[in-house]
Formats: C-alpha cells, structure tokens, sequence
C-alpha cells in the first residue's frame, strides 16, 4: 500500500482525551485533516485497534483517537497481509461496471471462468504473469490495456499500435512474448486514455492488477497455482 505522506501522518497524531467510538474517531481525523475523505471506520479484531479507510488506504487508529499507525498488519501465524486483504474487499469493482469493450477479450477452453486484467505492455511482471495464465484453461480473459507512462515511456504508444492492429490478440501476444512491435502507427480510435483514466479512478497503481467475477481485486504478479485458488474462491 501506499503510505501517506508525512506531513499526513504528522496531523494524524491526534490528541483527543475521552475515549473514543467510530463516531468520535471519525470526528477526530475529520478536524485534524479536513481534507481527508474517510470512508468507513471499525474495529478490528486485533489490539484495540481501529480501521479507517482514509483516502483510498487503511490506517489504524488506537481506541483513544491519539495515535494513527501507517503500514501493514500481518497474521504470523498464517502468513496473511490483513490489510492488503482488507483492502482487497473495500477495493472491490462491479463486474458490470467495467466498459468490456474497451479491453482485449480472450476465450480459452469454454471460457467459463472470468478475469479482468489491467496490464501494460511494457511491465515485467506482466510478462511473467502472461506465462502462468498460458497455464490456465476454460477462461476468459479481458486486458485492459494500462500503460504506466512514468515507469514504461513508449508504453502508451505501443498499447495504441496494438488496438489498431488488424488481429489486436495476435498483436498482444507477439509484443509480449517477442516484443514485435505492430507495423501502424497506431493512430486509430482506441482505449487506451480511457483505460488510464479508469484505472486511475479504480487506484490501480500498479500491474498487472486482477479483478475478478465478483468484484475481488488481487494486485501483483500470480502463479498458475494460486490463480487457480483465486478463481475457485472469487467466482461470481
């Protein structure tokens, strides 16, 4: 996850006396950062603690309302990030509010089990994980192409000459596995700005990032395996 930034932190350090609820937590940060959109408050089930959801993260809050922690909560015992998983449901997306035809559309086997996918053209893992879902049957998957400029520069450019090849799926795989450029220029209407702006309204940070039938998003980089499990377990 993200961190705030410490300016942030610094007015998250709060000094309120009375015990407080999620009424009065929420009150708390709500005055010393009036900026702030806060989502939900709640108790965890773990150390007094409180979530807030602030801003499209999870911080903790201690009962009191005096201090805010930054950073992950993680169960030892079986090796869960609880905040990332946290987040993963408070992060969840309607399947049927994603524009499908906006996105590259793959059907493999009988193409029962569904993926979305935001990936870019020039990412590593990407690649990596284009491998492990070559492992993968009876799917069907819809790549929303998501070029990250400040990481990948020509990526958004490739991602347009990919849409505007005659076979965009074809184009998708020779770039991926062979990095064969499409031969046109790339100037076609296209997705690709829509894409970015949907995926900047998603807070999809990174790629590639999984949404799937019910809405679940898992970020980063999965084996074969562990897709397989998120499937089973995220069906719709």
């Amino acid at each position: 996850m993200k961190f705030i930034p410490l300016a942030l932190a610094a007015a998250l350090l709060l000094t309120a006396s009375a015990h407080a609820d999620e009424s009065d937590i929420r009150k708390a940060l709500t005055q010393q950062f009036p900026g702030a959109k806060i989502s939900s408050v709640q108790k965890t089930p773990y150390s007094g603690l409180y979530e807030v959801y602030l801003d499209g993260q999870l911080v903790y809050a201690d009962a009191k309302a005096q201090y805010v922690f930054l950073g992950d909560v993680v169960d030892l015992k079986s090796r869960t990030n609880l905040t990332q998983a946290r987040l993963n449901q408070l992060q969840a997306v309607k399947w049927d509010s994603f524009p499908l035809n906006n996105a590259l559309k793959t059907v493999k086997g009988n193409g029962a089990r569904k993926l979305i996918l935001f990936s870019d053209v020039d990412c590593p893992y990407c690649r990596r994980f284009e491998a492990e879902l070559a492992k993968v049957d009876n799917i069907t998957v819809y790549t929303f192409l998501y070029p990250i400029e400040g990481l990948h520069p020509k990526a958004p450019q490739t991602s347009k000459q990919i849409w505007c090849a005659p076979d965009r799926n074809k184009a998708w795989d020779d770039y991926i596995s062979r990095g064969v450029v499409p031969k046109n220029d790339g100037n076609c209407p296209n997705p690709v700005a829509a894409n970015v702006a949907l995926g900047n309204q998603l807070k999809v940070s990174g790629t590639p990032t999984l949404f799937f039938a019910n809405g679940q998003r898992v970020p980063g980089m999965v084996p074969a395996a562990q897709l397989e499990k998120l499937l089973a377990a995220n069906a719709k």
